[in-house]
């Protein structure tokens, strides 16, 4: 059956997966992690979530949470499964091979079916999710947008589709066989014919570079020539993260945050609640919270979270990192000495990392021998990130320190401020986003 066929099937299942929810209604909690708290810490918590975004839906209906804004960049449909490329140098080790590492997979058994199902359902409950003023955005490209368009149409109405954006870019690679595939498109929907909408304004350069003069036309001149500005079309020509770029973070499909900023401010306010059901890199957590924007972002690979979580800790922003449904867990380990040293200090040493099983290691077949010869040699080598709450309560888990890796080396060593609290906690990220979490009672009293 061709997939025109079968768009009335593939519809009417999503719909019925939707609907059967609200039977059951069996939602899974979030399982708070660690809670990056500072000082204009609102009510209202930001978060990073790491498990099916489809669990988290389900949690937000519940909670009767409403959305002001939702952009999602989901699969493509490229049939192609995308990595992370892990680099590491040590003393000790005279040469380290790049660990590619999967990001996640693009490709469906069932095909273009089994794709636009998995979308589709998920749609449905992003319309139950949006306020009446909301609005919906969907990064896609050629493989599946028009499909998808169709689905749309059905789910939030014809007359709800508000533009098709078209974003151009230059970047590497061409065919001699087409022309240079060079786009994305963004699918714009409204969740009703009262949404929310501010105009942007965009800079169109006279013919020739030259002043107009015509009467009541206000002109500006730049570095290029004259120029009015009018309303912003459906074509951005916005570029790449490139390699230099200071705000790439290692993630295959990173998206610019220009292109998301032109988003938040068209459709959503200060305050309102923006989304992301496939976080990615966190590109939409990075703008929002610069746009005073709260937001919430969702993935299900733990590198794409941990280096969310990374990127969010570097802005100096609170919210909470959390989990959601049943997410493989992998026996780790981190042994370290917690001293109290001159009156007031404690010294933390963080001293070996690894795997309690050879066969849980995250790695692919291909980069075993690699990680454990690390774990061997320089196992701290594997840590990302880690953070210590000097007081931990035993449930919520607040750290006062945090290192994580950038540039610079992860630090290991360090001497922190102690007033004799009983319990210091530590929580660990590696490469492979694997998290390890210890708590430890200080027995000797600061003298």
């Amino acid at each position: 059956m061709r997939i025109l066929e079968k768009l009335p099937q593939i519809l009417e299942e999503s719909q019925n997966n939707y609907e059967r929810h609200f039977k059951s209604y069996e939602v899974e909690e979030l399982t708070l992690q660690e809670r990056i708290h500072l000082k204009d810490h609102a009510e209202y918590k930001n978060k990073i979530v790491q498990g099916d975004n489809l669990e988290l839906m389900k949690h937000l209906l519940k909670e009767k949470i409403k959305i002001n804004l939702i952009y999602i960049d989901p699969p493509f449909f490229s049939k192609s499964d995308y990595k992370v490329n892990i680099k590491k140098a040590s003393d000790k080790i005279e040469s380290i091979p790049v660990i590619e590492q999967f990001a996640y997979k693009d490709t469906w058994k069932e095909g273009m079916a089994d794709y636009l199902k998995m979308l589709c359902t998920r749609l449905f409950y992003m319309k139950d999710l949006l306020s009446e003023t909301g609005s919906i955005f969907v990064h896609l490209d050629r493989h599946s947008v028009h499909y998808v368009k169709v689905l749309m149409d059905e789910i939030f109405g014809q007359d709800h589709f508000i533009n098709e954006i078209i974003w151009s870019y230059k970047s590497g690679g061409v065919s001699k066989r087409y022309f240079a595939r060079k786009h994305d498109t963004v699918l714009f929907y409204s969740k009703s014919e009262n949404y929310h909408f501010e105009c942007l304004k965009e800079k169109s350069y006279n013919r020739g570079l030259k002043p107009y003069k015509f009467k009541g036309v206000t002109e500006y001149q730049d570095e290029n020539g004259w120029y009015t500005l009018v309303s912003m079309k459906d074509v951005w020509h916005l570029d790449m993260v490139g390699r230099t770029s200071g705000e790439r973070v290692n993630y295959a499909t990173q998206k610019p945050e220009a292109l998301l900023e032109r988003i938040l401010l068209a459709c959503s306010s200060e305050g309102d609640i923006c989304v992301d059901f496939f976080g990615g890199s966190g590109t939409l957590a990075s703008v929002a919270s610069k746009l005073k924007r709260k937001w919430i972002i969702c993935d299900m690979g733990k590198i794409a979270c941990m280096i969310a979580h990374k990127r969010m800790v570097l802005k100096g922003v609170a919210y909470d990192m959390c989990a959601i449904g049943n997410t493989e867990k992998v026996e780790s380990f981190i042994d370290f000495t917690a001293e109290v040293a001159d009156k007031g200090k404690l010294h933390i040493s963080l001293d070996r990392y690894g795997y309690k099983n050879d066969n849980e290691i995250p790695a692919s077949p291909k980069y075993q021998e690699t990680v454990k010869a690390l774990m061997e040699e320089d196992s701290l080598k594997l840590i990302e990130y880690w953070s210590v709450d000097m007081d931990y309560d035993g449930h919520e888990f607040k750290p006062s320190w945090i290192s994580c890796q950038e540039s610079k080396e992860v630090v290991t060593d360090i001497l922190l401020d102690y007033l004799a609290q009983e319990r210091i906690a530590i929580r660990v990220l590696d490469v492979f986003g694997i998290e390890t979490f210890v708590n430890q009672n200080i027995i000797k009293e600061v003298e």
